[in-house]
């Protein structure tokens, strides 16, 4: 007998249909299984065989024959053991054919016949809303993919129970959507002393999403600071909040819930290529797309690959990146809010007040050099964080919450959407000369420096937007002397 179970596999953040045909003819005993499978699902026949055995249904001992269609595409993961498995069953006449019409199934099964979770359990769920599917999950993933409205998710925690819910034996457990909004501790600016302007910049880059670089001596807080920008950002909305999660469900975390805070990712310097970027032989999301709609902090900037930190310049310019290889082309969003923090030099000290640097001009300048130009010149604010010395430490005020720079924010954000619709670090091309509206002072200003500064036509745009924002966190409609002079001091050269 011939039985049909549809599944899906992941490619890239979408879920592409595939149907699980299972043959059982007579013949000598045999177990074919085809259409472009991975190692995980080539390994799914001995999990299968021994979860039918332990939880007491027939193996057959015949010739059998699985294909994973369409064949031409690659199939990976461990998503398929439950619908092979339930295949192998209709096929000898355990479970109804009928049970299986409408529905779409996915799950690893454990050797006793448990099931465990599956990786891109949202992804899955909009494929199968997309068709109009039921959708069969292991419990865990189910709870997952009931976050995504309008779907019918079906949760079973082993065989047995996905069996008796197929026979009408027993009522289908649907899961409901339980989206907890996760409470997390608000990390506050309050207990970094001073650094009054690295907390501006910090303040102008949540407002208006632009990119920001800090330079410093060891201790002196880039860390600190850094952690603390997701909770100065607006919380994302529904739409973000779906879109964020597809994206870490496809790179095979388990969401408790939609993601409604702004991510937070900070790779070490020796994350590869494929890591930042993303890759495999199905491309998978890299820390680009995991912080989309976030924060990607990059410390020791200059120790990261020179080809990942290149890689980096399409998605800042663009808000996505696309990874080409042979079997595939994918796109994947990445719209981020770079954040990158680096010493002035190799030893760490130079410039320092009380401690002495040890490199050599041409060391500071190679340590320097290994940022290029164009990648520099993505950055909208570039800011000094000096360390201070313990008694600087105690003589310092303590500075505004987070609470209440956060309240600026998103009364400047508020501004930005109601006239533009974007953050002003997204304004590009006509619609940056339609918003930006500068006085003769602030036209004067900005034209003398861009001749003596010799800024790019994309720093003088960046130098445009940071202004802008300056200006509606001061509630002010037009761009003044005082807004391009702020944005002017962040205009720092390495």
């Amino acid at each position: 007998m011939l039985a049909q179970v549809r599944s899906y596999t992941l490619f890239g953040l979408d879920a592409v249909p595939v149907t699980v045909e299972v043959d059982v003819s007579p013949g000598l005993p045999s177990y074919a299984l085809v259409g472009l499978p991975d190692k995980a699902v080539e390994e799914s026949r001995e999990r299968v065989r021994a979860a039918l055995k332990n939880s007491g249904f027939p193996y057959p001992q015949a010739r059998v024959v699985v294909n994973l269609a369409p064949a031409e595409l690659r199939k990976e993961g461990s998503h398929f053991d439950l619908p092979i498995a339930l295949g192998l069953l209709a096929a000898q006449g355990v479970v109804p054919l009928e049970g299986l019409a409408g529905l779409a199934v996915a799950g690893e099964l454990g050797l006793d016949g448990t099931l465990r979770p599956v990786p891109g359990a949202v992804n899955l769920a909009l494929g199968a809303l997309g068709e109009g599917k039921r959708l069969l999950l292991p419990l865990e993933s189910a709870k997952e993919a009931a976050l995504v409205e309008g779907v019918e998710v079906y949760g079973v925690e082993n065989l047995l129970q996905a069996v008796s819910y197929l026979r009408g034996e027993e009522e289908p457990r649907r899961v409901e959507p339980d989206d907890p909004v996760a409470a997390l501790e608000a990390l506050d600016l309050r207990d970094v002393k001073g650094q009054a302007k690295a907390k501006r910049a910090l303040e102008i880059a949540a407002a208006g999403y632009h990119h920001l670089l800090m330079v410093g001596s060891p201790g002196s807080g880039k860390t600190m600071l850094a952690r603390r920008l997701p909770f100065l950002l607006p919380p994302l909305s529904q739409e973000a909040a779906l879109e964020v999660s597809r994206i870490h469900s496809a790179a095979g975390q388990i969401l408790k819930g939609l993601v409604r805070t702004p991510p937070f990712r900070a790779p070490h310097h020796t994350v590869s290529y494929a890591g930042l970027i993303g890759g495999g032989a199905i491309p998978k999301p890299g820390e680009v797309s995991l912080a989309h709609r976030g924060v990607l902090f990059l410390d020791e900037f200059p120790e990261f690959s020179r080809d990942a930190l290149e890689a980096l310049r399409q998605p800042l310019e663009d808000g996505v990146v696309t990874v080409s290889r042979a079997r595939a082309s994918l796109t994947f969003p990445a719209r981020f809010l770079l954040v990158a923090a680096m010493n002035p030099c190799p030893c760490g000290w130079y410039g320092d007040p009380e401690r002495a640097c040890t490199c050599t001009p041409a060391s500071r300048q190679r340590y320097v050099g290994r940022i290029s130009g164009p990648l520099l010149d993505r950055f909208d604010l570039v800011v000094e964080v000096p360390r201070l010395t313990p008694a600087e430490l105690a003589r310092a005020p303590e500075g505004e919450s987070t609470e209440a720079v956060r309240e600026r924010v998103l009364k400047a954000r508020e501004r930005m959407l109601a006239r533009q619709g974007r953050p002003n670090g997204e304004l590009a091309g006509r619609a940056l000369r339609e918003h930006v509206r500068l006085n003769q002072g602030a036209e004067a200003l900005l034209q003398a420096a861009a001749k003596k500064m010799l800024l790019s036509a994309r720093s003088y745009d960046r130098l445009l937007r940071v202004a802008r924002t300056v200006a509606d966190l001061m509630a002010s409609e037009r761009v003044e002397e005082a807004h391009v002079a702020e944005a002017l001091a962040y205009r720092k050269s390495l």
